[in-house]
């Protein structure tokens, strides 16, 4: 299997299982990881996801340039024929309610990085290195590389690490808000087991709505965001949870939430 999903306690842990290739996504891959989240995204047992990468030199390299060829068909035909299932975005999927942290034991390159930045929190190993070096290749990054990441960094570095291609350290990658921690590499995966975990603790409609919110509310005007805000919470206001939470806090216990 080019993707591996392992179900702990309510935490799907996704790795990418091609370490012989710095686990590059080739049609294999992709179309296991699509069909990965889609299990996740409608599995409500599932709290928090944490993607990451086999072995110990990368997280992912993006594309396999070697096993990904291009399509006999135009892109017209892609396009508005319904056969460019194939040439989705390597993030297709990801788009869920259900939070991901994203723990980078290595290199992120190129569609690598998409992927990373497709996740809701991101941890990086100290050793790992970051690139998006689509421009030096003639084409540019085509999973939400563009959009994704001047929404996370100031303009001047999207568009220093966009338009040069050059690759970044771990270091850099803290400085600039791609990722929120640097760890030692035997210390990542313990780190996002212990973050999904308390993700998990958490009244799981109440972090499906926040995790919506906050996505939904960045392409609206902010009294538009606040009106969402509102509606929102007075959908969870009448809630078995809401009321769990709140009986456990007077009773001095931990909660038990059972999504409704």
């Amino acid at each position: 299997m080019s993707v591996l999903v392992d179900l702990q306690d309510g935490i799907a842990i996704i790795t990418l299982n091609r370490p012989e290739a710095m686990n590059a996504v080739d049609p294999q891959t992709r179309t296991e990881l699509r069909e990965a989240w889609q299990r996740i995204a409608h599995d409500g047992t599932v709290r928090c996801a944490i993607l990451t990468g086999a072995g110990s030199t990368a997280f992912c390299a993006g594309s396999d340039l070697k096993k990904t060829m291009p399509p006999a068909e135009s892109f017209a035909q892609l396009a508005f024929n319904g056969t460019g299932s194939g040439q989705e975005s390597m993030t297709a999927g990801m788009d869920m309610d259900t939070p991901i942290v994203c723990a980078i034991n290595g290199h992120a390159f190129g569609g690598g990085l998409e992927l990373a930045l497709a996740c809701d929190i991101r941890l990086a190993s100290a050793q790992a290195e970051f690139a998006l070096p689509e421009v030096r290749l003639g084409t540019l990054p085509a999973s939400g590389g563009t959009q994704r990441l001047p929404r996370l960094v100031s303009p001047s570095d999207a568009m220093k690490l966009l338009l040069t291609g050059n690759r970044f350290d771990a270091t850099e990658a803290l400085r600039m808000g791609v990722v929120s921690e640097v760890l030692a590499p035997a210390d990542l995966m313990p780190r996002a087991m212990a973050m999904a975990q308390r993700i998990a603790q958490n009244a799981p409609l109440s972090v499906r709505a926040i995790k919506r919110l906050v996505r939904t509310g960045l392409e609206m005007p902010l009294d538009k965001a606040l009106q969402a805000e509102y509606h929102v919470f007075g959908l969870l206001r009448d809630t078995e949870d809401r009321l769990e939470g709140r009986r456990a806090f007077q009773e001095k216990r931990a909660p038990v939430y059972r999504g409704r």
